[in-house]
């Protein structure tokens, strides 16, 4: 079974949404990928990120009840914690920023440990290029597979680094915003296309609730979002798709273009159960049964046969 480093942040959001709003509550990319990936798959996790003295000895438990390596997790004396608060619309797929406070981020420079520095699968979080960069140089072999999340506030600000990241990596997840900004086609095939060309073998485009795209060389496979009764808070879906994503791959030790297409189906599953409630709370009580049945939902609902005689 393969090892999984985690990069990313570990933050206190507030958010506020139609259905209800919180005070601070554990978040981050970091947070989310770790979690999903080990509802999905009982495999050897570490996070590398940073926090400030103010984060709760709970949220430190939590990683270690869940078998969470956080040797990589530096705590910051006197510091404070990354906090983000957002605001989301009737439009869920809206939503408006009301703080961003770097605090420790804005200095974090990142220390794998010791005993992941040969990780099999990397999974780099939305974070700064320059922080991406540095964890991919400090792997001692070169990992089966790296996989890059991103976003379009770096392709603004930071972009001649982000190629430079992207140029190194298997595996890019973004949405379709982002793949549009990223290659300049509003055609996500011909994005795709582009994309393949700056380095990643598979390009992975996130719709939201309109599923998600797996592409590679000319094949191309779709997965659908399941329809939910009940979406209450959107945030950390994408990161939760990818801790599925990497999870999956992790223990199956498979990379094939057939296996991502499974990976990419639990990305789906993990993400659907995310958005149920505020934070990680879905996270962090799921059953296996109850993921399991989902499971099987998402295989009824893309299984058809058609008499093609």
């Amino acid at each position: 079974m393969g090892k999984l480093l985690v990069v990313g942040t570990v933050a206190f959001d507030a958010i506020e949404t139609p259905f209800g709003k919180t005070d601070k509550i554990l978040g981050g990319a970091a947070t989310y990928i770790a979690l999903a990936a080990k509802n999905v798959a009982a495999i050897d996790t570490a996070v590398v990120s940073v926090v400030g003295s103010d984060f709760p000895e709970a949220h430190l438990q939590l990683f270690r009840d869940r078998d969470v390596n956080i040797s990589g997790l530096e705590i910051v004396p006197d510091g404070k914690t990354f906090f983000w608060s957002g605001k989301y619309h009737n439009d869920l797929n809206v939503r408006d920023t009301l703080a961003t406070e770097l605090n420790v981020l804005a200095d974090f420079k990142p220390v794998v440990p010791q005993d992941y520095q040969d990780a099999d699968i990397v999974m780099l979080g939305n974070l700064h290029p320059g922080v991406q960069l540095s964890v991919i140089e400090q792997m001692t072999k070169k990992p089966k597979l790296i996989v890059l999340d991103t976003m379009n506030f770096w392709m603004d600000h930071t972009l001649d680094l982000l190629m430079d990241v992207i140029k190194k990596v298997d595996v890019i997840t973004i949405n379709d915003e982002e793949a549009r900004q990223l290659s300049g086609e509003y055609s996500l095939v011909k994005a795709a296309a582009k994309i393949h060309e700056m380095g990643p073998a598979y390009v992975v485009i996130k719709k939201g609730e309109h599923g998600a795209l797996l592409f590679h060389d000319k094949q191309v496979f779709f997965a659908p979002a399941l329809p939910l009764e009940e979406v209450f808070d959107p945030t950390g879906a994408g990161d939760s798709f990818a801790g599925g994503f990497v999870g999956y791959l992790a223990q199956s030790e498979n990379i094939s273009f057939e296996n991502m297409k499974n990976a990419v189906i639990h990305g789906s599953n993990i993400a659907s159960f995310c958005v149920e409630k505020f934070g990680t709370e879905r996270l962090i009580d799921l059953d296996q049964e109850v993921l399991k049945d989902r499971l099987k939902q998402f295989i009824a609902l893309t299984q058809f046969n058609i008499d093609l005689a």
